[in-house]
């Protein structure tokens, strides 16, 4: 996963058309892979169509995700603000799978003041979406404040004729029943204080919990026969039952009560969720000593079975594959054992449905959003599958993703259930000392993946493609420990560079080589190994003779059409005594999916002149006849690769210059990073010396 992170303080495209609505059938949940069970979402965020304003809530069916909130139009990924902008009036469905709009398009409007959509929900047989919130009209058809669309062709439902005196937030649908809740006192000219229902043809039933204060959020049990409640209210049918209560399903008739002081009194429920076995809650305090967290609910008999007590108010949950995600803009959850107060805020969490300590290691982060938001960041969140893959999308007022470079994301973002494609951050801070016994100690921070804790290192000795030692570490954004090994095989009086890797779950993502360290250990030496990065490097393109491509991060290689590699090393003069055994070209392929290989390379020495800013195609060296190494199985991104070379045609560049060149015959070109792209990427030679 991308390794960018903020520091923690511590102190006081195009439209896709979705033909059939109803013709992509849901996946169970799958696990992903590279990352830290029993997380099975990455945090690799995906290419999202963007709105710009807030989106309040979310629903899917079948693959395809409804975006409902404040605002007026959505635009293509990447795009900014007011560029590329398609018209969407508070309204609008997505292609889970690909992050584009499909042609449902529908406009939520009101006569004055302005109108926004606060909840979605899909009736359980996928025939209908229910959308509240504050409006007057849907693509022109008079509604008042809740409405119903056909998901068969997108159209709005005018049998459904609800009159709600104020704004829907909450929606919860049965089979029979349209569960309501919101600011309202009246529904269909009757009276109903924050909750109420409705048949499905818009009929008021008799449902009628009573809050003495808003409704924020409803989730109707498992088994049908409950209706789990949440808002600002303290009170519910008369009793007192602060923030939460759970009622009966037909009757209205409370099941179960909290205390005043189960939740804080200056903290509401603004989301819920349920699974199999439990209710989750999402809690927003005010002022000091609030309560923020979450808590789960143990559906036998809705006691609490944990809660945790992160500061930063929680603003939605989800359950996925017995995992709770939420969004919130956590600051401090020092209380619970994990990061303690920070400057920044992390929007993105999640922990095990049975226990919340230790947060589990997903942490992809957005940030607040911009002035004049409340600046809370994500505001709901919603799976959806698609194609045998899983999707988790994000909603609300962020304008970017901070864990992707700060990228510009306004309103939506979405993450999948793999493939993981980041790389953790490489390791930094190494260091190498000479310890007791004539052995040396390589130490390292440890790296940073945002959805595995757990990372791979792999520690390399003077520019070899083995490493001398793999080892495992934890990590996580607040805690990135100073790891160590302690290499025993050293020889005397031998200069050692070391590097590091870091590898996620299975290896299926590998950092680039740290920056070396180097120490020469004490004593005569019977070996000693000398590394060289590249002085200059080049490629030429016969597509393109006249073209230079000196200043490039990349190199590239192939025989038809053409392309040819170049690259200068200054080498040493044998240490006294010494003669060189041994040579290896190290180079690493780039981070394009297209970089690696199947033909050989060649490794040749250039025997004309060239100068990395002027070399072309048409001016390009001579080269020598003899193969100094081959280069073969180059596969993958970012993947490094070395070339043992002969020692015998190196030997008479030493205490000189050593030019060579790659070459090839095949038409698959692989491509290399520049030393432009950094020492640490760009080819390096390493020489082996030993006593004569």
């Amino acid at each position: 996963m991308r390794g960018a992170r903020r520091t923690v303080a511590f102190g006081v495209a195009f439209l896709v058309t979705v033909a059939s609505w109803t013709g992509v059938q849901l996946v169970s949940p799958t696990e992903a892979g590279a990352v830290t069970p029993p997380v099975g979402i990455t945090a690799d965020d995906l290419p999202t169509w963007q709105t710009n304003g807030v989106v309040w809530a979310m629903a899917q069916h079948e693959g395809v995700v409804f975006a409902g909130g404040t605002f007026s139009a959505i635009r293509p990924p990447g795009a900014a603000a007011g560029s590329d902008e398609r018209d969407a009036l508070n309204f609008a469905a997505f292609n889970a799978a690909t992050g584009a709009p499909t042609d449902c398009e529908l406009s939520f409007t009101v006569g004055s003041g302005t109108a926004t959509v606060r909840a979605l929900a899909v009736s359980p047989d996928g025939s209908t979406l229910y959308a509240g919130g504050r409006f007057g009209a849907v693509n022109g058809t008079s509604v008042s404040n809740v409405a119903a669309v056909d998901l068969a062709d997108c159209s709005v439902k005018s049998g459904f004729k609800v009159s709600v005196s104020a704004t829907v937030r909450a929606l919860g649908v049965t089979d029979d029943t349209v569960y309501l809740g919101g600011d309202f006192s009246t529904v269909g000219g009757q009276s109903r204080a924050r909750f109420a229902a409705v048949s499905t043809s818009g009929a008021v039933t008799s449902w009628n919990p009573r809050a003495d204060d808003v409704a924020r959020a409803l989730e109707v049990t498992p088994d049908g026969k409950n209706i789990v409640l949440g808002g600002d209210f303290d009170t519910i049918g008369g009793k007192s039952s602060h923030a939460l209560a759970v009622v009966n399903s037909s009757s209205g008739a409370t099941t179960k009560t909290y205390g005043s002081t189960f939740i804080h009194r200056s903290s509401v429920v603004k989301g819920l969720a349920v699974d199999a076995s439990g209710v989750y809650t999402a809690n927003e305090g005010t002022g000091g000593g609030v309560f923020d967290g979450r808590i789960a609910l143990d559906l036998s008999d809705f006691n609490q079975r944990w809660r945790d007590t992160c500061l930063g108010a929680t603003q939605d949950v989800t359950v996925y594959d017995s995992v709770l995600y939420s969004a919130s803009h956590a600051h401090d959850c020092g209380s619970m054992g994990q990061f303690p107060q920070m400057n920044d805020r992390q929007h993105l969490l999640a922990e095990s449905v049975g226990n919340p300590k230790p947060l589990l290691s997903w942490f992809p982060d957005t940030d607040d959003g911009p002035s004049g938001t409340e600046q809370i960041g994500p505001r709901t969140m919603i799976t959806s599958s698609r194609s045998g893959t899983d999707y988790m999308w994000v909603g609300g007022e962020f304008t970017r993703i901070v864990t992707h470079g700060n990228m510009r994301q306004q309103g939506l973002v979405r993450f999948a259930s793999g493939p993981d494609t980041g790389a953790p951050s490489v390791p930094d801070q190494v260091t190498a000392a000479n310890v007791t016994g004539g052995k040396v100690k390589v130490s390292w921070r440890a790296g940073l993946d945002e959805d595995d804790s757990r990372l791979t290192y792999r520690i390399y000795r003077n520019g070899s493609s083995t490493p001398v030692h793999t080892m495992t570490a934890d990590s996580v954004f607040w805690k990135r420990p100073t790891v160590s090994f302690t290499d025993a095989d050293a020889q005397p009086g031998t200069k050692y560079t070391y590097r590091v890797t870091a590898s996620d779950a299975g290896g299926a993502n590998t950092s680039s080589q740290s920056a070396g360290a180097s120490v020469t250990t004490p004593g005569t030496p019977a070996q000693t190994t000398v590394e060289r990065a590249a002085t200059a490097d080049a490629y030429v393109n016969g597509s393109a003779a006249t073209s230079t491509y000196g200043t490039h991060q990349q190199l590239a290689v192939r025989g038809s059409s053409a392309y040819e590699t170049y690259a200068r090393f200054s080498l040493p003069a044998a240490p006294s005594g010494m003669k060189l055994t041994g040579a290896k070209l190290a180079v690493r392929t780039s981070s394009e999916t297209y970089a690696g290989s199947a033909d050989d390379a060649r490794v040749r020495a250039v025997t004309g002149d060239w100068s990395e800013s002027d070399v072309t195609y048409a001016t390009r060296p001579a080269l020598g006849g003899t193969t100094l190494g081959t280069l073969s199985g180059a596969s993958g991104p970012d993947s490094e690769q070395s070339v043992t070379l002969d020692t015998a045609e190196i030997a008479g560049s030493l205490n000189g210059t050593l030019d060579l060149a790659l070459t090839s015959t095949g038409t698959d070109s692989l491509w290399l990073w520049a030393s432009e792209s950094g020492a640490a990427k760009g080819p390096r030679l390493t020489l082996t010396f030993e006593a004569a």
